[in-house]
């Protein structure tokens, strides 16, 4: 068939029904769609961008057609305009789609049967209305009603987003964390887009704003400039900032003057507190640093809890270290040495302890010595680790239910706990295991719900990586003197035969560890120094050679840990590459595409924020088991009784789980771990990093790289240059 004459100077027009979508791309709109043309039979292609397309709509494209070699004749649009269709039979199409919760094609015919084109209007207006139809009863009529409002608005922020160049995957999110006010908000000050939506930063939230005619030099631009620029800082660790140094880092943001900074700054720090959201943009400075008052509030708050449990004498029934710490050796098998003995009198004799310490030093026999002693004298213990896998090993470990901090104090989501100051914790001794992850935040909430007559043993390495939050709560307790602390370092007989352990302590001491080949040995260095060559070495110890001569599920067991996201040693690159081996694509496995990584079925995943109405924490590893393509479900199994479903927006809450982050693992230990060294990580090659990434392994490391790369980490410490007010606070140096 000849393509239509087309003038060079005006665009075709072509309108009609969308048939099916062929394919829709949700984050940059581009779609393939079949399309019957008004007053035609013939079922045409059309291309082009759109922010959401259903089955049963009108579309009017402007644009050119085109004769493709392999596709034959199609319309390339260069404007695309979707609505809702006008005729029965395209709105029964539309509402059978699956658009709607609670309609499916057989509900869609009745209703078009029932109200014909206007049903919509009952739906929005008249749903009472809906009950006169057979098999729907009060709860699916009002499950449909919330379905379409909740549609229509997520289309309205679609197509806003898509207006303004921004892909539409988040408009879910969007809509669940403002509802039906979503457009409203936006449209009022886009830059809260940047605080309050995981994934969305600054940098596109400005752009909306400056699309939208907001000027350079605007107040409210330079002061969200400012909070963004302490808020980034605080997502890399520091609770406060030199003032010179964010007033630079602001004034490159937002590629304005700093006079412009300056003033800005100055009127945030004095701002009077008219309004919540007034009070929550305020910023504080303290001697020559400036806080977002939340870090300021969270860092006095722990130091003043600190302060009041060092002056309080423990109030523990009466204890003969002498007689008890023998009585419980038996009961345990266990015997200690000296400097444990030490550790247990102390944890004894204080109402607030900090054991610091690194693998194979006993801290687990100790641990469970004071427990087997306060257990028979009926004190009422509590453990809790950061995350749920650390909670899960202390468990173990113990044989006493230990859980989450989050879950321990009863956190309700949206900043709201359960447990705090004016309804504190039940119990006489708390544990907290890995306390090197708690950040300020978390810490000074859980300080602010401990019980009056609490004591509290406060376990974890200081020498591993802080804490992904603000903050570096552990070190700066031990530095400031004012937390008694035993720090242990002897290797005892049993860890010392592990050469993890020992490569360990070289490590942290600044020395590379002993890097040739032993017989039977546990931790191993293969030498590679180019990074194509380690990535390759990596694929195949996972694929093949470990599962072959260890009994190790290459899935489950084999964990590989690397610096950083990008470059071709990255998160990104390795988790692409051991999925391409490990369970790649094929025509029974389903998959979708979402926030830029490919879900399969068998995918390993990781779930990267706190979750609590799913009840599924940062840090949880699972599988995905199903993906369900309508309505679009994914299925997540994080343990023999935990199936979590995500809808597509909820997606960006996960990532592929082949390859972590160092920092990602932390908590979590592995029976085997694989460690990319190369200096392609140079910028964060440093002992800690190192150190925290082989300590993760029970059974097996293996490091594959350069030894110039290891060289480098192990000289380097810099973890622990982070600006904090903790540890000034609590009068120390």
């Amino acid at each position: 068939m000849p393509l239509p004459p087309a003038d060079p100077a005006k665009p075709d027009v072509l309108r009609g029904i969308v048939e099916r979508v062929t394919f829709h791309n949700e984050e940059s709109g581009y779609c393939i769609l079949k399309v019957t043309p008004d007053k035609k039979r013939d079922v045409v292609t059309v291309i082009g961008k759109a922010p959401r397309v259903v089955a049963g709509e009108r579309v009017q494209a402007t644009g050119r057609w085109e004769q493709d070699a392999v596709h034959g004749k199609q319309f390339r649009t260069e404007a695309l305009q979707l609505s809702p269709p006008d005729s029965a039979e395209g709105m029964e199409r539309y509402l059978g789609s699956g658009l709607i919760e609670g309609i499916g094609p057989a509900y869609a015919k009745r209703l078009i049967e029932k109200f014909g084109p206007k049903v919509i209007d009952v739906i929005e207006n008249e749903s009472a209305r809906l009950e006169t139809v057979e098999g729907i009863g009060k709860k699916r009529r009002t499950e449909i009603r919330e379905s379409w409002m909740k549609q229509k608005t997520v289309h309205a922020i679609m197509l806003y987003l898509h207006q303004h160049g921004i892909g539409t995957a988040r408009a879910l999110r969007i809509y669940k964390t403002y509802g039906e006010d979503a457009l409203e908000i936006l449209r009022a000050n886009p830059y809260r887009l940047a605080a309050d939506i995981r994934g969305i930063g600054f940098r596109t939230a400005d752009d909306i704003a400056l699309k939208m005619g907001i000027a350079a030099d605007a107040p409210e631009r330079v002061q969200a400039g400012l909070m963004h620029s302490l808020e980034e800082s605080a997502g890399v660790g520091h609770c406060c900032l030199p003032r010179n140094s964010l007033i630079e880092h602001a004034a490159k943001l937002l590629n304005t003057n700093a006079e412009r900074v300056v003033a800005e700054l100055d009127v945030l720090i004095s701002r009077e507190a008219e309004a919540s959201e007034e009070s929550e943009a305020r910023l504080v400075q303290h001697a020559d640093f400036i806080y977002l008052p939340w870090l300021r509030s969270a860092e006095l708050s722990i130091a003043r809890s600190i302060k009041s449990l060092t002056i309080t004498p423990p109030n523990y029934p009466d204890i003969d270290p002498a007689k008890a710490i023998p009585w419980a050796e038996q009961q345990t098998g266990k015997t200690l040495a000296e400097s444990q003995r030490r550790c247990v009198e102390a944890a004894l004799k204080n109402r607030v302890l900090i054991i610091t310490g690194g693998p194979g030093v006993g801290k687990t026999t100790i641990l469970n010595t004071l427990l087997t002693i306060v257990k028979a004298k009926e004190v009422r213990i509590s453990l809790a680790a950061p995350t749920g896998r650390a909670a899960k090993r202390m468990t173990e470990s113990t044989g006493l239910t230990a859980m989450t901090l989050h879950r321990l104090l009863e956190y309700q989501g949206e900043g709201q706990w359960g447990r705090h100051r004016g309804k504190p914790l039940v119990g006489d001794l708390f544990v907290i295991d890995e306390c090197s992850m708690i950040d300020a935040p978390l810490m000074a909430q859980f300080l602010a719900a401990l019980p009056q007559g609490a004591h509290l043993l406060l376990v974890g390495d200081a020498d591993q990586l802080p804490s992904v939050g603000p903050g570096m709560v552990l070190g700066d307790l031990i530095a400031s003197g004012a937390v008694p602390c035993v720090r242990l370092t002897e290797i005892f007989r049993q860890a010392a035969d592990s050469r993890i352990i020992l490569s360990a302590h070289d490590i942290n001491a600044g020395r590379i560890p002993d890097l040739k080949p032993h017989r039977d040995s546990d931790f191993f260095f293969l030498e590679h120094p180019e990074p194509e060559a380690i990535a390759h070495t990596i694929v195949e110890l996972v694929r093949t050679r470990l599962p072959a001569k260890y009994p190790f599920n290459a899935m489950a067991d084999i964990q590989v840990l690397t610096p950083m996201n990008r470059n071709s040693l990255g998160t990104h690159a390795l988790n692409h590459a051991l999925q391409s081996a490990l369970n790649p694509p094929n025509e029974t496995k389903l998959e979708l595409d979402r926030f830029g990584i490919t879900f399969r079925v068998g995918d390993k995943v990781i779930q990267t924020a706190n979750n609590y109405d799913k009840e599924v924490f940062n840090g949880d590893i699972g599988f995905i088991s199903t993906i369900d393509p309508d309505p679009l479900k994914v299925r997540v199994r994080f343990d023999a009784n935990r199936v979590v479903e995500y809808e597509p927006g909820e997606l960006d809450e996960l990532q592929l789980a082949y390859a972590l982050t160092i920092h990602k693992s932390q908590g979590s230990e592995f029976p085997c771990v694989i460690i990319p060294v190369s200096t392609q990580h140079f910028v964060l090659l440093e002992r800690s990093l190192i150190y925290t990434a082989v300590t993760r392994a029970r059974k097996l490391v293996i490091l594959v790289g350069d030894p110039k790369a290891l060289a480098i980490a192990v000289r380097k410490q810099e973890t622990r240059k982070r600006h904090t007010g903790l540890r000034e606070a609590l009068g120390g140096g």
